[in-house]
C-alpha cells in the first residue's frame, strides 16, 4: 500500500487532500484507525492556506467512508427502471454487460450514441479526468462541462485575460476583503480564516455581497444585500462613485486599462439611486460600500461562484472584477481581484486524458442539458444520433441537473442503457441498469490542484477499500479492453500517470511530491498582480471585452451572446419575475451538504433537518403563510412542496432554498431542480440554478404540517 503516514501522539496520521468540488482543496491529516478504517479528519496546520481548518462535513468524513449503506458489490437491475431492485453479480460479468451495450449502441447508431457523463464528485486529476481517455480513443460523444464555472470564469477572463490572480494568502495582508458571490462560511471556510486574520492583525474590514443574510454576511463588517442577478448594477454604481469622488487611480488606469475615460462617461448615469432601484440595496449602503473601497486601496476582491448561477453571470463577474482596476488595487500586496487559480498550473494531462486521440469533429454535448439530450431534443443533440448508452462517474444528475422533469424522463427511457459507478445508491444509481461500487479518496492514489489557492497536493492511498470497491481508473481501463480501445494510458497505474504528468509539466516527480506533500505553484508577485501587463496583446485590462473570443475552454458559443454589453452594465436576466411568477428563487449551498454529497450522513441530515424555503415575513403574511407551513413553489417546469421558513434576511420577492436534498426527501418526489432551467447561458453555457422565477402559495394541507407538526 502506498502511504504517507506519520505517528503522532500514538496515532497513525495519513496525509491527503479533500477531493470534493470546493476551491479550498484542503490539505488533510487523517487518523488511520486500522488498514481499513479512517477516524477524525483535520485540516493540516503545516499548509499555510488550509491553516489547520477544515469544514465540519469533511471533518466527519468517517461517517461517509464507514457508512452502512456504501455500495460494496457490482449490481444488475432485475426490476423495472427506478424500482431499486438489483441482484449482485461479479465484476467481470458487470463489465462485460457494459461493454456489450456500448458496442451494441455503436453498431446501431455510431460511436456518438455513447456518452460518458462525469463531473467533480472527485477533483482528482486521474480519477475525474481519466474517463476522457476512453471517450477520445473511442470517439464517443464529448462532454461540454457547463454546470459550475463557465459564466464566472468567462466574466473574470473577459477583463483579466486568464483565470488567475493575486496569491490568496494575501487576503491576510489586506485592509479590505470583499467576499462577493460566495457564502464562504458554507463553501470555502479557508477564505474566512485569512479574512478574519486580516481583521484581527491589521484592522481590516470585511465586506460581503450576497442575496441573503447567510453566515458570511453575518460575519461581515458591511453586508451588502442584493436581489439575485443584480450584481452588475451594484458594481457599476460603486465605480460611478469611485470616479465621482476622486478615488479612481488615473495613473494606473492610463497605464493598465483599455478604455477608462469611456468607462467613466458610460457610468455617469449608473448612480446609486439607479442601482438601488434594481438591487433593492439602500443608496446609503451602496455609498458606504464605495467609500470603503475607495479609502482602502489595499482591497482584495474574492469573487465567488454565485456569479455562475445566473443567466447574466458573466456580465456581473466582469463588472465586479473591474472595480479593482478602477482603484488600482492590483498594485498592492493584499489587493486585486481573484476568482480561481486554474491557469497557473500548466499541467500536461495528455496521457491522463488521451488528448493525443482527441478529434474536434466529435460532437460535444452540454452537461447541463442532459434532460433535453436524453429526451431527444434535436438541437441539443446537434442533429446527431440519440444517446443510447452512458457511463456516469462522479456525479448525480438525477438530483443535481436542472430541468429535472426532463432529466427523469430521459433516464427512464427503456432504450437507454446506463452504468453508474458510485459510492452510494444515489438517485442516478437507482435508475441504472448496472451499478458499480466506487472507492473513496483515501482508498486510491490521486493528485489535486487548488482552485482557491496555489498548491498541487498528493492524495495517496491510505486504507484498503471495503468489499469489492474499485477506483475510476480501474473501471475505465477494464472497459477499454472490452470495447477495443488502445492507449498507453490504459496500461499505466495511477501513480505512473501522476509521475509522468509531473515530469512532462516540469513540476518535479511523484517521489518529490510524496516527500513534500504539496507543491506551491504561485507565480511571482509581479506576475500575479499583472504589474508587467495583463495577458492581452496590449497588456491592458479589458473594460471592453470581446465576448466571442474570451479565452475559455469551450467548444462553442452558447446562449444570447448578442445581449452581452460592450462595457460593464446591468443586463436584465431573461427569467425576471413577472405577474404570474412574482418571486425569484435561488438554490444556494447548504452548510451540511456539498451538492448531493453528504446528504446521506447522519450528522448532516440532523443539521439540515428537512427541505425548507426562506421567505420574507411580509411576503409570507401577504400570502397567509406561517412559520413551518407547507408551501408549493411552481413555474412552467414543475412544482415543489416544502416547508416555509420566515426570514427577514432576504429582499422582498426573493426565496432561498438551501439545497440539494434528494428528490425522495420531497413528498411527491420532485426536488428543487424541478424548477430550475437548462437553457444555455451566454457566452459559453452554464446552469442558472439561482435564477428562477416562481410563484408560491400555501399548501391546502399546510395546517397539518405547520410549526406544531
Amino acid at each position: 500500500m502506498n502511504q504517507t503516514v506519520r505517528l503522532t501522539d500514538g496515532k497513525r496520521i495519513g496525509y491527503s487532500a479533500c477531493p470534493h468540488d470546493c476551491p479550498s482543496t484542503c490539505a488533510l491529516d487523517i487518523e488511520l484507525v486500522d488498514d481499513h478504517t479512517i477516524g477524525r479528519v483535520r485540516g493540516s496546520k503545516d499548509n499555510d492556506y488550509t491553516a489547520g481548518v477544515v469544514c465540519a462535513k469533511v471533518a466527519r468524513y468517517a461517517e461517509r467512508a464507514n457508512h452502512p449503506d456504501r455500495l460494496l458489490h457490482p449490481l444488475r437491475r432485475v426490476g423495472p427502471k427506478g424500482s431499486g431492485r438489483f441482484e449482485r453479480i461479479s465484476w467481470d460479468d458487470a463489465l462485460d454487460i457494459v461493454a456489450e451495450k456500448f458496442n451494441d449502441a455503436e453498431r446501431a447508431h455510431g460511436a456518438e450514441s455513447v456518452w460518458p457523463y462525469f463531473y467533480a464528485g472527485t477533483m482528482g486529476l486521474v480519477m475525474r479526468d481519466g474517463i476522457n481517455r476512453l471517450r477520445h480513443v473511442k470517439k464517443y460523444s464529448g462532454f461540454h462541462s457547463t454546470i459550475c464555472v463557465n459564466p464566472a470564469y468567462t466574466g473574470f477572463a473577459a477583463g483579466v485575460g486568464r483565470i488567475a490572480g493575486p496569491d490568496p494568502r494575501e487576503m491576510a495582508k489586506s485592509d479590505l476583503v470583499v467576499i462577493w458571490g460566495s457564502n464562504a462560511v458554507n463553501t470555502q471556510v479557508n477564505v474566512m480564516t485569512h479574512a478574519t486574520r486580516a481583521r484581527k492583525e491589521r484592522g481590516a474590514k470585511i465586506a460581503a455581497v450576497d442575496v441573503y443574510m447567510n453566515g458570511t454576511m453575518e460575519q461581515a463588517d458591511l453586508p451588502v444585500l442584493v436581489k439575485p442577478g443584480t450584481d452588475a448594477a451594484l458594481a457599476c454604481a460603486v465605480m460611478h462613485c469611485l470616479f465621482r469622488d476622486g478615488f479612481a487611480d488615473w495613473d494606473y488606469l492610463d497605464t493598465y486599462t483599455d478604455a477608462p475615460r469611456e468607462l467613466e462617461a458610460h457610468l455617469k448615469s449608473r448612480d446609486p439611486a439607479w442601482a438601488s432601484a434594481i438591487t433593492g440595496t439602500p443608496v446609503d449602503t451602496i455609498e458606504e460600500f464605495a467609500r470603503l473601497i475607495g479609502e482602502r486601496k489595499r482591497a482584495y476582491f474574492r469573487l465567488g461562484y454565485g456569479f455562475s448561477r445566473s443567466r447574466n453571470g458573466a456580465v456581473s463577474m466582469h463588472a465586479a472584477s473591474c472595480i479593482a482596476a478602477v482603484t488600482g488595487a492590483w498594485q498592492y500586496e493584499g489587493g486585486g481581484a481573484f476568482h480561481n487559480n486554474a491557469d497557473i498550473y500548466k499541467l500536461d494531462k495528455r496521457t491522463i486524458e488521451g488528448l493525443d486521440a482527441f478529434d474536434p469533429t466529435v460532437r460535444m454535448l452540454d452537461q447541463s442539458r442532459v434532460g433535453a439530450i436524453l429526451t431527444g431534443d434535436r438541437e441539443a443533440l446537434f442533429g446527431g444520433p440519440p444517446v443510447t448508452a452512458m457511463i456516469v462517474q462522479n456525479t448525480n444528475p438525477v438530483s443535481v441537473a436542472p430541468d429535472q422533469t426532463k432529466v427523469k424522463q430521459g433516464f427512464a427511457r427503456e432504450d437507454l442503457f446506463v452504468c453508474v459507478h458510485e459510492q452510494m445508491m444515489t438517485e442516478t444509481a437507482q435508475v441504472a441498469d448496472v451499478v458499480l461500487p466506487a472507492t473513496m479518496f483515501t482508498e486510491h492514489d490521486d493528485i489535486y490542484r487548488g482552485g482557491g489557492h496555489q498548491y498541487l497536493i498528493l492524495g495517496p492511498k491510505l486504507v484498503e477499500a471495503p468489499g469489492e470497491c474499485r477506483d475510476n481508473h480501474f473501471v475505465i481501463c477494464e472497459l477499454a479492453k472490452r470495447v477495443g480501445a488502445t492507449h498507453r494510458g490504459f496500461e499505466m497505474t495511477s501513480r505512473e500517470l501522476i509521475d509522468e504528468m509531473l515530469q512532462v509539466s516540469k513540476r518535479g516527480t511523484l517521489a518529490e511530491l510524496e516527500a513534500n506533500r504539496w507543491l506551491d505553484c504561485q507565480p511571482p508577485f509581479r506576475q500575479s498582480h499583472y504589474l508587467d501587463g495583463f495577458p492581452w496583446p496590449d497588456g491592458k485590462f479589458r473594460f471592453k471585452p470581446d465576448w466571442k473570443t474570451v479565452p475559455f475552454r469551450s467548444p462553442y458559443l452558447s446562449g444570447p451572446v448578442e445581449r452581452l454589453p460592450a462595457l460593464p452594465d446591468y443586463v436584465p436576466t431573461s427569467e425576471a419575475a413577472d405577474a404570474a411568477h412574482p418571486f425569484r428563487l435561488a438554490t444556494s449551498p447548504a452548510r451540511g451538504f456539498l451538492n448531493s454529497t453528504f446528504n446521506e450522513t447522519p450528522t448532516s441530515l440532523a443539521h439540515e433537518k428537512r427541505p425548507t424555503v426562506m421567505i420574507h415575513p411580509d411576503d409570507a403574511a401577504a400570502l397567509g403563510i406561517a412559520e413551518g407551513d407547507k408551501v408549493v413553489l411552481g413555474n412552467t417546469r414543475g412544482q415543489v412542496r416544502l416547508h416555509a421558513r420566515l426570514f427577514d434576511g432576504v429582499r422582498r420577492g426573493v426565496l432561498i432554498a438551501e439545497s440539494i436534498w434528494p428528490n425522495a426527501a420531497y413528498e411527491d418526489g420532485c426536488g428543487i431542480n424541478s424548477l430550475t432551467g437548462a437553457d444555455p447561458i451566454a457566452p459559453y453555457g452554464g446552469a442558472a440554478v439561482h435564477d428562477t422565477k416562481v410563484w408560491v402559495r400555501r399548501s391546502p394541507d399546510a395546517a397539518q404540517h405547520g410549526a406544531h407538526a
